[in-house]
């Protein structure tokens, strides 16, 4: 009996220290949040904690940033519901139509809890270690009905580069006086990843690996509800929703009023406590690429919360009013936030699951929007083609093919007209009657309707436009038949000890394989006028791949070309003599060697961080090629000749680049040098003596009429409107006998940011230039539509032996405008040579 007591109190003894083991945030760390800054590593130990110490909890890692940090999410629910949560995830699944057959009954609402996609909005990682806490151990009941995702740190390499400045600049005694520098964080900022990429304009592009990885996570759930936390200017009060206009209209009426519902729930706890805050203002729901609109692409509703603080809050910092905004306030004020809306999710548990399915079985029935079929033709540049594919299919959008020929009317992304256009049996389709029609909807249609032209970004972004397919959009269905994976062999030609290889160029792969070949030492040529051969064509631009000039590498010439070309899966014509059928022959000097380029990227403060990353990413990570970062303030001491193309990011120059400065770069252009200059970069360089690009003056906005001058000022915002232009897609002329369009056709469809516009160049090649001032998709201002017409957006100026490339339309801008990356890969390979 004694022996049976002391078991029975060794059990509960053994349960209550089990349950004792849970920490507070306070007790795992040592400190209060708020009282100092957390780094990665030690808020992922804590959520791992909280999972081992907790039945409510299981965590798993869903990938690595880039610097090798971890991703990671909790999900947080009933023990109960814990024991069926594959159940319940599945069930889920076969609401959305990604599962087969009918769903139990066991469904819960499902709420994604996101914090710091931008690493210096800080405050958000320790409100999820708030929120977690508090779930665990005061707020269980809603868990019976809610499945709670979290994500405590979606950009780790950018928070830690924020919380390891921070900590470096801060003393035994804050220091609030906003002039400190402790509020003045240094260039490139923590907001970014490693590769300087905001990633919350990435969540519908997925260039980078962290929204890449994360994508994938968000799909084995698809959550009813998602918050992206954020910070705003330390002077503003909290924002939450519901949202500002313009919202897309292809958000349903139910993510609407829920928004609303979550809105006033947050009110009363705010109010409560005298909190400032304000809701349907700045943050609109149009653009789909940020952490609120892609998730409501899904389904979700998804939501932007925005707390003070910023790079600027630091640990505590002055307001305008005179207060003192602390980190605990910030981090408070997001956990009340987030544990209200997972209060009102668990309040209105069996509506919000009903809407849900009733999102995606309304899509899957009727299609979305105007036009309910997106055709891409077979006929496109396969590269392209396939790129695209890939990208539907990541986010489990999906493709078929046309059974039958047709003429039907739909609209023609090669003309912007609606008109009987010719679909042939294997087009690609993709419908809007499918479980993610609304999302194919808003990624194709041809301008999306915008209900307020006063939005917080680009208006369009379509993705024949991006990728550079041909295709239509139309309104009816077509007959279809699944993607067959069957393919008719192509035998390669074969020829023993070939006297060149000849590859096509013609896109992104096309470039990778290039820089491949220079990598390993082979030194290939291009052809800058077209010709045949052996009864084929060739473009100009096409790579020419001769045993002379390699020579000295033997047997290793073949293996490298054959290797690298069945890496990038390119197609290889071996060819036995260098006489042509049309054209220059092989040895003609119009036929040139590439040698490969010594790249200088000019970064640091006064370029625009964003630039700088995009253009390392895409020579590090898309093309591998190597680039060499240089600090603006090292300018003046480097050697100009160690390098044959530089880059100029958008940025201001004019305390870089003064009268000797200038005299140093243009001596180099001179001596052979590629100057590529993007976006802002031409601002500084417009005007410059030796240099012919220029702006326009602009547009008379009114006459002498002295009425002209009366403005209301309740109208101020549209009139700011009628100048500006957030982002837009225009149809270029190109000439694309210039190195600079090879492997582009006689036009090209170019994002367009800003209403600064160049005049044609007077002296120098005009290769890509907007005849038309109005956009083929998106909005722009009227005034800045006049403006446009007839500009330059992508030119080349002869100086001496080298070349200044103007790039006024940036084909880096966010890693997504696919479609336009060649013209780099011309631009650096090619036209230098």
């Amino acid at each position: 009996m004694k022996k049976l007591i002391f078991t029975a109190l060794l059990s509960t003894l053994i349960i209550n220290v089990g349950s004792a083991q849970l920490q507070s945030p306070a007790e795992f760390l040592g400190y209060q949040l708020g009282d100092q800054w957390t780094p990665h590593y030690k808020v992922y130990n804590y959520f791992h904690h909280v999972a081992a110490n907790s039945d409510l909890v299981i965590i798993e890692d869903y990938g690595t940033s880039y610097q090798g940090r971890e991703l990671t999410h909790v999900v947080v629910t009933s023990s109960e519901n814990q024991a069926n949560l594959e159940e319940i995830r599945t069930n889920n699944l076969k609401l959305v139509g990604f599962e087969s057959g009918e769903p139990t009954e066991n469904t819960k609402a499902i709420v994604w809890l996101s914090y710091n996609v931008h690493g210096n909005e800080a405050s958000a990682s320790s409100a999820a270690m708030y929120t977690i806490y508090e779930l665990v151990t005061e707020k269980t009941t809603w868990l019976e009905d809610v499945v709670v995702i979290i994500d405590p740190m979606l950009n780790p390499d950018g928070r830690d580069r924020y919380v390891n400045w921070s900590r470096s600049v801060t003393g035994a005694f804050i220091n609030v006086h906003r002039e400190s520098r402790e509020h003045m964080e240094p260039w490139p900022g923590g907001r970014t990843n490693h590769y300087y990429f905001d990633l919350n304009r990435d969540w519908a592009w997925q260039t980078q690996k962290e929204s890449q990885h994360r994508i994938q996570a968000y799909l084995k759930w698809m959550p009813h509800v998602h918050v992206d936390f954020h910070e705003q200017f330390i002077d503003n009060p909290y924002y939450f929703a519901p949202a500002a206009k313009p919202f897309h209209t292809a958000i349903s009426g139910w993510q609407r009023e829920f928004q609303t519902m979550i809105g006033r729930n947050h009110a009363r706890y705010f109010d409560e406590e005298g909190w400032m805050y304000f809701t349907r203002e700045v943050f609109d729901l149009f653009y789909p690429s940020y952490g609120d609109t892609w998730p409501t692409f899904n389904g979700a509703i998804g939501m932007t919360y925005e707390q003070a603080g910023h790079s600027r809050g630091g640990l505590a910092v002055e307001t305008a009013e005179g207060d003192t905004l602390t980190l605990r306030d910030r981090l408070v004020h997001h956990g009340t936030t987030g544990l209200s809306t997972v209060e009102i999710t668990a309040m209105n548990k069996d509506r919000v699951v009903e809407e849900f399915g009733n999102y995606f079985s309304d899509v899957q029935q009727n299609g979305s929007g105007g036009y309910k079929t997106f055709i891409v033709k077979r006929t496109s540049n396969p590269d392209k083609v396939a790129m695209m594919m890939r990208y539907l299919i990541e986010q489990n959008i999906r493709i078929q093919t046309a059974a039958t020929a047709s003429r039907p009317t739909g609209f023609n992304y090669a003309n912007g007209e609606v008109e009987r256009v010719n679909i042939e049996e294997g087009d690609f389709v993709i419908s809007t009657k499918q479980p993610q029609g609304n999302l194919v909807r808003v990624l194709f249609e041809p301008n999306p309707e915008l209900e307020d032209s006063v939005t917080y970004d680009i208006t369009a972004w379509e993705l024949h436009y991006a990728y550079g397919v041909e295709g239509f959009a139309l309104t009816g269905d077509v007959e279809t038949t699944g993607i067959s994976m069957e393919t008719t062999p192509v035998l390669p030609v074969t020829l023993d000890n070939p006297y060149a290889y000849i590859a096509k160029w013609n896109s992104m792969d096309d470039m990778k394989f290039l820089a491949s070949l220079l990598n390993q030492g082979v030194r290939p040529r291009f052809a800058q006028h077209p010709f045949s051969i052996d009864g084929k064509a060739y473009d100009s631009g096409t790579l020419i791949i001769t045993r002379n000039g390699n020579h000295l590498m033997g047997e290793k010439f073949d293996d490298i070309v054959k290797t690298a070309a069945s890496v990038f899966n390119r197609d290889l014509h071996p060819v036995a003599t260098g006489f042509v059928d049309t054209g220059k022959d092989f040895g003609s000097a119009s036929v040139r060697l590439i040698d490969p380029p010594h790249i200088g990227l000019i970064s640091g403060p006064e370029t625009s961080s964003n630039n700088v990353g995009h253009i390392w990413h895409f020579f590090d990570q898309q093309i591998e090629y190597p680039v060499t970062m240089l600090n603006m303030d090292d300018l003046g001491s480097i050697n100009w000749s160690d390098y044959d193309v530089m880059i100029m990011p958008s940025g201001y120059y004019g305390d870089t680049f003064d009268e000797s400065g200038m005299e140093d770069l243009l001596g180099w252009v001179r001596n052979g040098g590629t100057l590529i200059a993007l976006e802002n970069a031409n601002r500084f360089l417009a005007g410059q003596d030796g240099i012919s690009l220029s702006r326009k003056s602009g547009v008379n906005n009114g006459g002498d009429d002295p009425e002209d001058k009366l403005r209301i000022y309740g109208e101020s915002e549209r009139e700011f409107i009628s100048n500006f232009n957030a982002g837009s897609v225009y149809e270029l002329t190109m000439d694309n006998t210039h190195p600079l369009a090879f492997g582009y056709e006689n036009t090209y469809m170019t994002l367009k940011l800003g209403s600064t516009a160049y005049e044609y160049l007077d002296n120098g090649w005009n290769v890509g230039v907007a005849k038309n001032g109005s956009p083929r998709s998106g909005f722009v201002g009227a005034n800045v539509q006049d403006n446009l017409e007839h500009s330059l957006s992508f030119g080349v100026q002869n100086l001496g032996q080298g070349n200044i490339v103007f790039m006024i339309d940036n084909p880096f801008w966010r890693g997504f405008w696919h479609n336009g990356k060649l013209l780099v890969g011309n631009a650096v390979f090619l036209l230098g040579n």
